[in-house]
């Protein structure tokens, strides 16, 4: 009625009397009879209907329907207001929150204020088109910042602050995807010999011998465990059991653990204090913020990979990054035949999609089965005596099977079938 829709009981189990109340109901809406209003005919209001069912049926009372009131319209502060504040009840990562605030409050709000817009109702799939083109971030980042926008106006459908959500129509973000990259063991081996000279001449409070062997004993860590820098360096002392290192709680309760070869163990349990020594941590001094503890370190590794000077074959530098020993882990893991499922618990990732999506690759039983239906295809189409596998440098194997093949085919025919 008038853009409203009711819904309410009939107070009865009987579909009978249920069905006549509808009846009712429906013929005073036609008519515009009570509850719905009072109906006009020739020009006067008919102060009472006429009953419809003869004075000796009972009388069926019509439920009262309930008005809803109409929502307020919501502006889009309040809605960024209310989604962030819902992300702060939700105990997201500090880092998350802060590019929520970046995105939703330093830049979405500042547009539609410059664009005029004030109610969320007012942004349509044009709008945020426009506000689409504003951004100056690279494909993947702009990729993840519209999946955000995305489910910040599903939000907002959830709260009923919009009827449908005007982001779903937003065109996907194409990203190139590039191979993940890896350190192989010479280039490994080149990038420890470094670490013993990464401040050799240079003029430095702390001990240069000291500092080489931290960043060796880190590196050590990230390569052997797959551990994140910043896991790396904030890690626990407690949470090395011998030649094990507990890497996560699985949501189950279950620990994983990943052992670590002896000279790695070794490196750790001598791995000497920092200038400000905390016993519970093995890199980290345990003060301040460990994102400006992680930026310290990383600026050490630039200086590191600077000094190692790996090349690419056609003689560019390498783009070399802290993040190249967890990848180094996964990969060398997957080339030794390890199942992706395995590394990708090992990595702590939500799903073996993610470990795919990075690795697959590198995965040795993938890459043997394309090997084979290559093969396979060789023989599929090709007349006799042609073909790969005829060739002078065909294995005896092969032509030992084709022999078995032609011999089964040439056996009589036996009674059994």
């Amino acid at each position: 009625m008038n853009g409203y829709y009711f819904r309410q009981s009939a107070k009865t189990r009987q579909w009978a009397v249920a069905e006549e109340i509808r009846l009712k109901l429906e013929e005073a809406l036609v008519k515009g009879l009570p509850p719905f209003g009072s109906a006009v005919a020739n020009g006067s209001a008919l102060s009472h209907p006429t009953p419809a069912d003869p004075p000796t049926a009972p009388r069926t009372e019509i439920p009262e329907p309930r008005v809803p009131k109409p929502r307020p319209r919501v502006t889009v502060e309040q809605a960024v207001d209310a989604y962030l504040a819902d992300a702060v009840s939700r105990s997201v990562e500090s880092s998350t929150l802060k590019k929520l605030e970046t995105i939703f409050r330093k830049q979405f709000l500042v547009w539609t204020r410059a664009q005029g817009l004030e109610y969320l109702d007012e942004l349509d799939l044009d709008a945020l088109l426009n506000f689409r083109g504003t951004w100056k971030d690279g494909p993947l980042a702009k990729q993840k910042k519209q999946s955000r926008v995305i489910g910040f106006f599903w939000a907002c459908v959830r709260r009923r602050y919009l009827t449908e959500n005007p982001a779903i129509g937003l065109g996907k973000i194409k990203v190139v995807q590039i191979p993940t990259d890896y350190f192989p063991s010479d280039e490994f081996e080149r990038i420890l010999a470094a670490c013993g000279r990464l401040d050799k001449g240079g003029k430095r409070a702390y001990d240069i011998e000291k500092r080489g062997q931290r960043i060796l004993a880190l590196t050590e860590l990230m390569r052997w465990s797959g551990l994140r820098i910043r896991d790396a360096v904030t890690l626990e002392r407690h949470r090395l059991h011998g030649d094990s290192l507990l890497l996560y709680q699985a949501k189950t309760g279950t620990p994983v653990y990943v052992p670590l070869p002896p000279h790695v163990v070794e490196a750790l349990e001598r791995v000497p204090p920092g200038p400000k020594p905390n016993p519970r941590y093995f890199f980290w001094s345990g003060n301040g913020n460990p994102k400006s503890a992680v930026a310290d370190w990383q600026r050490s590794y630039r200086r590191l990979f600077k000094l190692t000077d790996i090349r690419t074959p056609d003689g560019e530098r390498k783009r070399c990054h802290p993040h190249m020993f967890r990848d180094t882990f996964a990969v060398e893991m997957l080339l030794a035949g390890v199942p992706i499922d395995q590394v990708s618990l090992l990595l702590g990732h939500a799903s073996v999609k993610i470990t795919e999506k990075s690795y697959a690759p590198f995965v040795k039983a993938r890459q043997v089965q394309l090997q084979e239906s290559v093969r396979n295809a060789w023989k599929v189409g090709q007349p006799t005596g042609r073909g790969p596998e005829n060739s002078p440098s065909a294995s005896s194997a092969s032509k030992k099977k084709r022999a078995g093949l032609q011999l089964i085919h040439t056996r009589p025919k036996t009674g059994t079938g």
